[in-house]
């Protein structure tokens, strides 16, 4: 009978549970055809020790078929990764044993100690249930059970150990200089196989037995490649035997490729080899070439030929020059010139790999001291690094689509991923250091790591996820010995797969989840690294530039333009000596950033100010990792630094800021809503006047800095920045606003916390470029101030309460601190600086509406609310000021000369005693107040008619004059790009000189080194030195004066 049982009638009387309920609780999954199974006799018998039931217990075990298995027993079979398999193959292998348990032979006795409580039984269960082809084998050769109850592990056994195996299987001498099989032929074929396949049990049931098989998965695939050196040994001795004289005129080396070269193998796997050839002394090349070439022939047949044993692998020589195309050997003379002349980028990262595994040891070192230096060099190749990455596109681009989500080899996220990372990096920066031309993957990516080449907590990752990756690839192939690299899709089989792992409770789903998050790991890694935009620029160094030795590195500096080499020298070595990872990290950044530097206006202030922010932030763990690992952040720096003193100067104030640089959404100005809302909670958070004041500024400091860095690079245009950096004030304004309001209601007597306590509304006006959003990055902030008497105060009161806020509003931003000033200047007031700081919004009407000037009028052009009582005060003064600055009718004959002449005698008398006119930018001709005033003398005659032109931009409203038809379009084009350029010009001495006050900040300067500077700093196409900057400049000017005096003055 079989089929499970509901009871057992033993000891007693006592009830056992069911035995589906013992399957199902150890981790069986096909229960009914496991029962059925624990019932086969041979199982029975061997497990019985021969003896066969006893008369009185026949019934009972007729009853109960699994009596004769123990709930102990069963519970070793649900240890395995799949228990039904490995029940499965112990029947089988009981039914293989049933003539020697009735003969009470040898191998009877060996399979029941085997069976016994212990390591051994472990093994020999976890090979069952994890290999169909293993369990095969044991079955087809019981004997096999010796290597299984054998506990000598396969794994960290001397490779030598392995070879002397293997060719004592095909009765070669293994101390001989030239080993050669007693017999050739099927018998030593055969005998060969029998003895990997033996080394293969071995070495998996001590892979398959361990607690963590990826911590042991490197082992597992160093034992490998020995084992496949030694059978490629065994081969060669093998073939030799073939031919009469042992091929004694030729001496042949075997170099392993690929896994195999790297001492990684894959338990089946094709191994890649290529094979090199010498005449012995009184031969010739020819017949080196030609024996050579049979004694290859006949290894690999020997190793996948049709045979009596299972074939082992195929052996690849593809990978030699010229591929299939070539010879299958080479001298090694034909190696060394095929690689000077005709190799591609592929063949030497190949070759990365290659290591002497069979054959004449002495010309396999030969061999592989040959290619290093092709190998080491290969990187300054042109368009290496590109090529290389392009080659890893086409791999993934050859996956087919069906099996693009089981690839664990090619796929994306997947173990080329990783390997093509560690060997691009070993590549590129192996050049100059040895400490990092492992062969093996793992050992290299350590090394890389301990460099700095990559980080620590990435190296780690990329670790763990490749031996996931690897061991899941070593337990699908040892299934069936078969090679593949998919994973499979059947429950059950991912299960097994699992549980082999030692995922016993995660299951199919489990495992598979595991698989997707490794993937997508290892795919965002590899694209962060492989992709580095530093790779290429290493790669296109010469060997003296990468190595930083201080005579060629100052001989390179004075060539690229470094002022004072010797300096320069002084940085680097202070950067990089010392064995610290950081100055690891510096002596990979250094080479590139040195010439990006030189691509700069000043590189040696560039690489100064890389030293001073490198010690500040030198000691974070996020600095030099973001600069070595970000697509631009160095590249980044580098230019910033070497084109602008104003943004080292603020990158040192603000080290944290080098953040940015990695994404341009960072580098982005941050708008108006959220620079108010940092003010925000800046002020309710703050308890103390002169903090809050200086995080207040602190702010317009940061902001300042990104708009500056975003503008140098490009990330946004004059136009936006200017926008950015008149934000920042209007905020900035806007907060210290509410600072003086609170404590001037304090010190006079007002409830400080009550702004409803105040007896006066305050509103702050911008004028000029504030007013326009046109600042730049040393512009002051114009503004007037406007009050109006809360309902019931003293207009007294009032007056006294603005006047203490603007004063306190102009200290708390103009004084000295720690965090830059933003001059607030109110000279644009009512009467200048002979009027009262602050009026009333009453007495502002009367002013305007009595005594103002036309100048006064146009000042009003610009005036925009941007702090306080917007809603309510900021339109009352808007309708007061709209009727000055658009009146109706425009101007008459008298105003217009009124204007021109103050516009001629600000020309004349204004600008500073000595400086050109031509060279001024704000003032002299053709510079921004020329177009400005052009600009406004429209508006103030037509904006009441023209509704468009009622804007504070000078670009808009020239935009607005130009569809109007007051000035022709040309002319406005003319007048348009001497504003922009001249404003432009304006920022770019800020941004290069890093001075923002002072006669020079808004004049064009003679000095060539400064002009360079500019033009860096412009970057304007066409304009490539400081001489085409100074003519495109005045070129322009003169255009645009031209202009200006049609337009402005009404000349032809």
């Amino acid at each position: 009978m079989s089929g499970p049982t509901t009871t057992s009638g033993r000891s007693g009387g006592s009830r056992r549970p069911t035995l589906t309920g013992r399957l199902a609780r150890v981790g069986f999954a096909d229960i009914s055809r496991s029962a059925g199974l624990l019932a086969d006799p041979d199982l029975a018998l061997l497990l019985d020790g021969g003896r066969g039931p006893a008369a009185d217990d026949r019934d009972a075990e007729a009853a109960d078929p699994a009596s004769a298995v123990s709930d102990e027993l069963l519970a070793a079979f649900g240890g395995s990764a799949d228990p039904d398999l490995a029940l499965l193959q112990a029947v089988r292998l009981a039914g293989a044993l049933r003539p020697d348990v009735e003969a009470r032979g040898p191998l009877a006795d060996l399979a029941r100690r085997t069976l016994r409580p212990g390591e051994a039984r472990d093994r020999l269960l976890a090979v069952l249930g994890a290999s169909v082809a293993l369990g095969d084998d044991v079955v087809r050769r019981p004997a096999l059970l010796e290597v299984v109850a054998d506990p000598t592990p396969g794994t960290g056994v001397d490779a030598r150990a392995v070879r002397a195996e293997l060719l004592h299987a095909v009765g070669a001498d293994p101390d001989a200089a030239v080993p050669v099989a007693d017999r050739p032929g099927p018998e030593s074929v055969d005998a060969l196989r029998r003895a990997y396949r033996e080394r293969i049990l071995r070495i998996a049931a001590t892979d398959l037995t361990v607690a963590d098989p990826l911590t042991r998965m490197p082992a597992v695939g160093a034992a490998l490649a020995d084992l496949a050196a030694a059978a490629l040994e065994g081969a060669l001795a093998v073939a030799r035997a073939e031919l009469d004289d042992h091929g004694s005129g030729v001496r042949l080396a075997v170099i392993g490729m690929g896994k195999c070269g790297a001492r990684e193998l894959n338990y089946i796997s094709d191994v890649d080899v290529v094979y090199v050839v010498e005449p012995v002394a009184g031969h010739d090349e020819a017949y080196a070439t030609t024996v050579g070439a049979r004694l290859a022939t006949s290894l690999a047949r020997v190793c996948w030929g049709t045979s009596g044993e299972p074939a082992l692998w195929q052996v690849d020589a593809a990978l030699r020059p010229e591929g299939k195309q070539g010879p299958l050997v080479r001298t090694l003379a034909s190696h060394v010139a095929y690689y000077e002349r005709w190799a591609k980028t592929w063949e030497f990262q190949a070759l990365l790999k290659a290591r002497t595994v069979a054959g004449d040891r002495d010309l396999g070192r030969a061999y592989e001291d040959a290619i290093a230096p092709f190998v080491w060099s290969a990187a300054g190749r042109e368009n290496f690094v590109e090529d290389s990455q392009a080659m890893r596109r086409r791999v993934e681009d050859h996956v087919p689509a069906a099996e693009a989500d089981r690839q664990l080899k090619l796929g994306k996220g997947g173990l080329r991923d990783v390997e093509f990372t560690v060997q691009l990096l070993q590549l590129v920066h192996g050049r100059s250091d040895e400490s990092i031309r492992s062969r093996g993957t793992l050992t290299a990516l350590a090394e890389l790591a301990a460099a700095g080449y990559v980080g620590r907590e990435h190296a780690a990752r990329l670790g763990v996820c490749y031996r996931f990756l690897r061991a899941l690839e070593h337990r699908i192939q040892l299934f069936r010995l078969r090679r593949t690299h998919l994973v499979p899709t059947a429950d059950d089989e991912l299960r097994r797969l699992a549980r082999s792992l030692g995922m016993r409770t995660d299951g199919a789903e489990g495992l598979t989840e595991r698989w997707r998050a490794t993937r997508r790991e290892v795919r965002g890694l590899h694209e962060e690294i492989f992709y580095r935009p530093l790779l290429p620029a290493v790669a296109q160094l010469s060997p003296d530039e990468v190595s930083l030795a201080p005579e060629a590195a100052k001989a390179r500096f004075a060539a690229i333009g470094y002022r004072d080499p010797a300096g320069a020298m002084r940085h680097v070595t202070a950067l990089t000596e010392g064995v610290s990872r950081r100055a690891a990290i510096q002596r990979q950044l250094l080479p590139v950033m040195l010439g990006w530097f030189a691509e700069g206006a000043d590189p040696d202030a560039g690489l100064l100010a890389f030293r001073t922010l490198s010690e500040t932030l030198g000691a974070t763990h996020w600095y030099l990792k973001l600069l070595r690992d970000s697509g631009s952040a160095a590249q980044r720096l580098a230019h910033l630094l070497s084109n602008s003193r104003y943004l080292a100067d603020a990158l040192a104030r603000s080290p944290e800021s080098v953040r940015w640089l990695a994404a341009d959404a960072d580098l982005t100005p941050r708008g108006i809503e959220r620079l108010t809302a940092e003010t925000d909670a800046i002020l309710t958070r703050a308890d103390e006047v002169d903090p809050a004041t200086v995080s207040l500024r602190a702010v317009r400091r940061r902001e300042l800095a990104r708009t500056g860095a975003a503008e140098l690079l490009g990330v946004v245009d004059p136009v936006a920045a200017a926008r950015s950096i008149s934000d920042a004030a209007d905020v900035v304004l806007a907060g210290a606003l509410r600072i003086a309001e609170f404590v001037a209601r304090g010190d006079l007597g007002y409830d400080a916390q009550d702004p409803g306590s105040a007896p006066a509304r305050l509103l702050v006006v911008a004028m000029g470029r504030l007013g326009g959003r046109e600042m730049g990055y040393g512009s002051d902030a114009d503004v007037m101030f406007v009050h109006d008497p809360a309902p019931g105060a003293e207009s007294s009161d009032a007056q006294a309460y603005a006047l203490a806020v603007a004063t306190r509003l102009r200290q708390l931003l103009s004084a000295v601190g720690p965090e830059p000033a933003l001059p607030v200047d109110a000279d644009l007031r009512p009467e200048g600086r002979n009027g009262p700081l602050v009026r009333s919004l009453a007495s502002y009407a009367e002013y305007y509406e009595r005594w103002s000037s036309v100048w006064e009028s146009q000042a009003l052009l610009r005036a925009r609310p941007v702090a306080g009582d917007l809603d309510g005060l900021g339109e009352a003064f808007t309708r007061v000021v709209d009727g000055r600055r658009y009146p109706r009718g425009g101007l008459d004959a008298a105003e217009v000369r009124e204007v021109r002449r103050i516009r001629a005698r600000v020309e004349s008398e204004r600008l500073p005693r000595g400086v050109e006119a031509s060279r001024h930018l704000k003032l002299g001709r053709g510079g921004v107040s020329d177009v400005e005033w052009s600009v406004q003398l429209l508006q103030l005659q037509h904006a009441h008619e023209v509704a468009a032109l009622r804007t504070t931009s000078t670009v808009d409203a020239l935009a607005a004059a130009v569809a109007a038809g007051l000035v022709d379009a040309d002319d406005a084009a003319v007048l348009g790009e001497a504003w922009h350029l001249a404003s432009r010009l304006r920022s770019a001495l800020v941004l290069w000189s890093g001075r923002t006050t002072g006669t020079t900040v808004d004049v064009l300067p003679h000095d060539r080194f400064a002009l360079n500077g500019l033009a860096r700093v412009l970057d304007l196409p066409d304009v490539d030195t400081g001489a085409e900057l100074e003519d495109h400049y005045l070129r322009t000017a003169r255009r645009a004066r031209t202009v200006m005096e049609r337009v402005f003055y009404g000349e032809d």
